[in-house]
């Protein structure tokens, strides 16, 4: 029997020579490698600007921030999704509306969407389910059209594109994962990206406690030929937080953004061997309808009526498994902004998730296929 993991972050000696320069330079915080990723992240999105962060919790609470919206508004959410989503939303002072997902991409429901909104609602957080991409064409318009903003949670995808249009650079401010289990790792990581550079400049101050001049700045001002005493001075005038991307963070990102198209286009051929290789009457079905081209799909979702069954089954066969996600309104937590979310809750009972890696091999994914259309 095999064991086979359900995720596994695909690094190795390039990520431990590109920290070994970071500890060269002795500077491990925040630093010059954190302003060179940022920068080749945005050229790589084709992005305006992007700011480091220590994960997507903290992108998506400070992408919100930056709006100042008043206390009590609403923001529309999925009501699958992770659970930092929302929480985005509470850290702001702000009150999720949980709208339904789509019966085949799990993504959020632009009809429900549509039914939910009232004119207390200033903003949208769509979630790339799974990396399936959401409508962003119809939603943009959407969302345009009645003056809200669009926060993209790109947690699920990073390099994939939508109708030729990389994810993240479709709303107004992106915010991405890197996670280890995600489609690129620094070990743990969060981006924010956005084409309104003045909208993103007081996040780079609230991701260091609201100083207006980080320590690496401070360190540059300090240089040689500097003979003032108050290089160190800074001030802090709003509230800040500690969510800085750190250079050993930035130094494995640097490597795995240079092998990210690599990786995405190695997780579509290993896609492409499960769908090809499933039973088309069987009992499990693919969870979303994969496209397998441009893409940056996370995780592989299938769904089966009998889910524990399913799961039991496929342990005693060494093959890892998870559920993500719970409709968030289950949780005690999100209980009282509770709504109509039929979709969610049904189908949500049936979703399992299956092991996708770069490094998973075509003879494992053949082992799980001979399980899952052994199935009954």
């Amino acid at each position: 029997m095999k064991e086979i993991r359900l995720f596994k972050p695909s690094v190795g000696k390039e990520e431990l020579q590109s920290i070994q320069s970071a500890f060269d330079r002795a500077w491990l915080g925040l630093g010059p490698k954190v302003l060179e990723f940022e920068q080749k992240w945005s050229e790589f999105i084709g992005s305006g600007a992007s700011v480091g962060v220590n994960s997507c919790t903290a992108a998506l609470h400070l992408a919100l921030s930056a709006y100042r919206f008043p206390k009590g508004k609403k923001v529309l959410v999925p009501v699958m999704t992770f659970a930092s989503t929302a929480m985005a939303i509470l850290y702001n002072q702000l009150e999720p509306v949980f709208v339904d997902v789509d019966e085949h991409t799990l993504g959020i429901s632009l009809k429900d969407l549509d039914q939910k909104y009232t004119k207390e609602c200033v903003a949208v957080m769509p979630v790339h389910f799974a990396g399936h991409p959401v409508q962003m064409d119809q939603l943009m318009a959407w969302a345009k059209a009645r003056h809200v903003k669009v926060i993209e949670d790109c947690a699920h995808t990073a390099g994939g594109k939508y109708k030729g249009k990389s994810l993240g650079t479709w709303g107004d401010i992106g915010c991405f994962s890197f996670e280890e289990k995600k489609c690129m790792t620094t070990g743990d990581g969060g981006m924010i990206s956005s084409d309104d550079q003045e909208l993103l400049k007081p996040l780079r101050h609230a991701r260091w406690v609201g100083i207006n001049k980080d320590t690496w700045e401070r360190h540059m001002d300090n240089g040689v030929g500097n003979l003032e005493a108050n290089h160190w001075y800074y001030e802090i005038s709003e509230l800040g937080y500690k969510y800085n991307m750190n250079d050993l963070m930035a130094s494995i990102g640097l490597v795995q953004l240079q092998k990210l198209e690599k990786m995405n286009r190695r997780r579509e051929a290993l896609l492409h061997r499960y769908l090809s290789g499933m039973r088309k009457e069987g009992a499990v079905k693919a969870a979303v309808p994969y496209v397998l081209r441009d893409s940056s799909y996370w995780a592989f979702m299938v769904r089966v009526k009998e889910r524990n069954r399913f799961i039991i089954e496929m342990k005693e066969n060494g093959i890892a498994t998870g559920v993500h996600y719970m409709p968030l309104t289950l949780h005690p937590l999100f209980l009282r902004y509770q709504s109509d979310t039929p979709i969610a809750y049904r189908v949500w009972k049936e979703l399992v998730t299956l092991p996708l890696f770069p490094e998973l091999s075509f003879d494992e994914i053949d082992y799980i296929l001979s399980a899952m259309n052994g199935f009954q």
